[in-house]
């Protein structure tokens, strides 16, 4: 009786302490890893950040999503990181380098001119549908309701809204953070900040 008491003393903080951890992963943040460079100069390739459950999703907010079921070519459990340009009810168009969201022009210092500029193209919500052929939304030409519309920050080289559509908020895992260890002051400044003044 007296080992039986010993093993529980130290198999119960155990299990206590796996089930914090598992309920803080699910309903509060967690890490997760960056992968690929469509979030470049913000986010590197292989960066750890943090992604925090509660957040609420900003003009501006880079968030993680489950993309299976948002891109076509995502066919299996994959999360992406994107920024949210456009909310629910938003128009969101390009033209020169330039974001227009709700017709106010979109200030986009987190990225320089080359990443504004290469790859960004000139578009409105409905042309791209048309032209990707997106599987649903086809010539809406606002974000619908519940739905976000997201682009990588290395516009050139971003698999991202303008192929495949809009992201629901079911998908959305969190929005992320830089965690304070890490050394880049402009990218934890670019991420983690709460984008109110959004435009120009």
């Amino acid at each position: 009786m007296k080992a039986m008491k010993e093993v529980l003393s130290w198999i119960v903080p155990i299990v206590i302490g796996l089930l914090v951890a598992l309920l803080i992963k699910q309903f509060v943040f967690q890490l997760v890893r960056v992968d690929g460079p469509s979030m470049d100069p913000n986010l590197s390739d292989n960066e750890r950040v943090v992604v925090f459950k509660q957040s609420t999703i900003h003009r501006g907010s880079v968030v993680v999503f489950q993309a299976q079921g948002v891109d076509p070519s995502a066919t299996t459990k994959t999360d992406y990181v994107k920024r949210v340009i456009g909310l629910p009810g938003d128009t969101v168009e390009s033209k020169d380098g330039n974001l227009y969201v709700n017709n106010k022009k979109v200030k986009q210092s987190y990225i320089g001119t080359d990443e504004r500029t290469t790859g960004t193209g000139n578009w409105t919500l409905s042309s791209l549908s048309n032209i990707h052929a997106w599987s649903k939304n086809v010539n809406a030409n606002k974000v619908p309701k519940g739905e976000y519309f997201v682009l990588g920050d290395h516009r050139s080289v971003s698999n991202d809204g303008r192929y495949w559509g809009y992201v629901p908020k079911s998908k959305i895992l969190g929005v992320v953070k830089v965690p304070f260890w890490s050394s880049d002051k402009t990218a934890k400044n670019n991420i983690n900040t709460e984008w109110k003044n959004y435009f120009e």
